[in-house]
């Protein structure tokens, strides 16, 4: 079973600069400082970790970042976040970027690997960024947020196992997908009971951003 996929009300050019990308989401001059110094931290480190695709970095402000700040497009009252396999801080860093300062903020950073913790807590700790790490399985914490979120982090059907926990304390989940959603979404329901709306990725027309709640085990035959 699908879910059509509606198109945002915004723009669906994309900002490939710094300047671009700052017209296209309304960036603060601190948000977007803060966005290069991320994307250099980012480049350093990939070297010597592979946190993404080396070649994708040439396009970062359509490919990652505004690929990540659309998510705020969704939930523009949410103070509160989860990202579950964390990884490289997409979306989880850039969210707590678009979100410095606000009153009550604060991003979840949720990642098993130690290596990948210590370089989102050396990119927090320099920009000053309100998130909180937890080197842990997602599944494994009991944490009450407004949305929980996650790229590419895994198939569906197993997303939905990590993200129980935090959908069930009454979340939102916010999940960037891509152009497999239907085979996914298919997959899941054997597992899963939920509500599914999809919307077109602003950064990419293949991508969606897929919604769910009121998700539940399916009953068994």
């Amino acid at each position: 079973m699908s879910v059509a996929a509606t198109p945002l009300e915004q723009p669906a050019w994309l900002a490939a600069t710094p300047e671009g990308f700052r017209e296209t989401v309304g960036l603060t001059e601190t948000a977007l400082a803060d966005a290069e110094t991320f994307r250099e931290m980012l480049n350093r480190t990939n070297s010597q970790m592979n946190l993404v695709g080396a070649s994708t970095l040439e396009s970062f402000w359509e490919r990652h970042f505004l690929d990540s700040a659309q998510l705020r497009w969704f939930a523009p009252c949410a103070l509160t976040w989860a990202d579950l396999g964390a990884g490289a801080g997409l979306p989880g860093l850039v969210l707590s970027i678009l979100l410095k300062g606000k009153a009550g903020a604060k991003v979840h950073l949720v990642e098993s690997m130690a290596k990948r913790c210590r370089f989102l807590a050396e990119v927090a700790e320099a920009l000053r960024l309100p998130v909180e790490i937890h080197n842990a399985r997602a599944e494994t914490l009991k944490l009450k947020v407004e949305v929980v979120t996650a790229r590419a982090c895994a198939p569906l059907d197993r997303l939905l196992g990590f993200a129980q926990p935090y959908l069930a304390r009454g979340a939102t989940g916010l999940f960037l997908k891509g152009a497999d959603l239907d085979s996914e979404l298919a997959e899941a329901r054997k597992l899963w009971r939920f509500a599914a709306a999809a919307d077109v990725s602003l950064s990419d027309p293949r991508g969606r951003i897929l919604t769910i709640t009121e998700l539940a085990r399916a009953r068994r035959a």
